[in-house]
């Protein structure tokens, strides 16, 4: 019964969606910026089994709720000259599927 009252209760999320990266950016990097706003959870960063590029956009997953708001108060993000777009996610990514044809996503 315990375990059905904690599935019950949300959990908070402290993650953005973040998009308009461009190709030349790796997980590292993405990684390595939102680091200045707080401790990086986990960062997922899906792939296109075609092309082997990611596909432009990912989910950053901080520690804390006080790095989120710090990452959503920044504007504009600039990452290697480009201009990158940041919002809140809504959900956790954990259970987001990208593309049910691709599986090639990076978790870290």
């Amino acid at each position: 019964m315990g375990a059905a009252i904690l599935a019950a209760v949300p959990k908070k999320v402290f993650e953005v969606f973040v998009s308009k990266i461009p190709w030349t950016i790796a997980m590292k990097e993405v990684r390595e910026y939102f680091g200045q706003f707080g401790q990086v959870k986990k960062c997922l960063l899906p792939f296109d089994k075609e092309t082997g590029f990611h596909r432009g956009f990912c989910w950053v997953g901080f520690t804390s709720e006080d790095a989120l708001i710090n990452a959503l108060q920044k504007d504009p993000h600039t990452l290697e000259g480009a201009k990158i777009q940041v919002q809140k996610n809504r959900r956790s990514f954990a259970a987001v599927k990208t593309n049910k044809d691709s599986d090639d996503s990076v978790h870290v």
